[in-house]
């Protein structure tokens, strides 16, 4: 499963299995939605107290841009007219371009400002880009061009953002502790049922060390800091 595939649904199907409501009668996406969403926060913390990585570099899908278009933004339709800009995107690193359809690419150089001495020309390629009030600029081409982008992309939602199953989950080795999380703090606080919160407290626990584990691996780091975190799960209850 690629990070693009992990959605809140997918996530909300198995803690509502745990539950022992597959269908999702009681444990709807909408009842679960505010769990999962604290349960992100708190293994978004948890990354940032181990000093574990909470973006990383990835490279965007293929954005066309018409002749003429000079501009691409959050929320636009996606299409040649109205590009769009990835929604988990941070930082821009490098922007490539090639003619609609047609390899290679090449670079293209970021600015402070579009060149002044361009307006107006009639040009074939971008050439230039700026980053600028949360939008890509670029000149305006006269012919149908292809921009790809490697981006610095945040692997959690916005803390103020809206989570439901259609809520994009990149942090793929964590979806196990996800599930748990989420199926404890439903029993807790929607079924009142602390025993059950505890059980599956213990097994996103469980998750939670693997998924740690791996990050820290991959950095070839030694995580020393699980006490703390621990001990604040422990003081919340879902612990035995």
């Amino acid at each position: 499963m690629s990070a693009a595939d992990l959605v809140g649904g997918n996530v909300m199907d198995i803690s509502a299995s745990l539950m022992n409501d597959s269908a999702k009668q009681t444990y709807t996406y909408a009842a679960q939605s505010p769990y999962l969403r604290i349960a992100l926060q708190e293994l978004r913390e948890l990354f940032e107290l181990n000093n574990i990585p909470v973006t990383q570099q990835v490279t965007s899908p293929v954005m066309t841009l018409n002749a003429g278009v000079t501009t691409i933004v959050f929320g636009a339709a996606g299409t040649p007219a109205a590009p769009k800009l990835p929604d988990d995107l941070v930082e821009p690193a490098q922007l490539w371009e090639r003619n609609f359809g047609i390899d290679p690419y090449v670079p293209m150089t970021k600015r402070d400002f579009l060149p002044h001495n361009m307006e107006g020309s009639q040009i074939s390629q971008f050439i230039y880009y700026v980053w600028q009030g949360q939008s890509i600029q670029v000149l305006p081409s006269t012919q149908k061009n292809d921009i790809k982008m490697d981006y610095i992309r945040q692997l959690f939602p916005d803390a103020g953002a809206t989570v439901d199953q259609g809520t994009i989950i990149n942090v793929i080795n964590a979806q196990t502790f996800l599930e748990y999380r989420t199926a404890s703090l439903c029993a807790e606080f929607i079924e009142r049922n602390v025993t059950s919160a505890q059980a599956l407290g213990a097994y996103a626990l469980l998750a939670l060390d693997r998924a740690t584990g791996i990050g820290v691996k991959g950095k070839q780091n030694i995580f020393t800091r699980r006490r703390p975190f621990r001990s604040g799960y422990k003081r919340r209850g879902w612990m035995t």
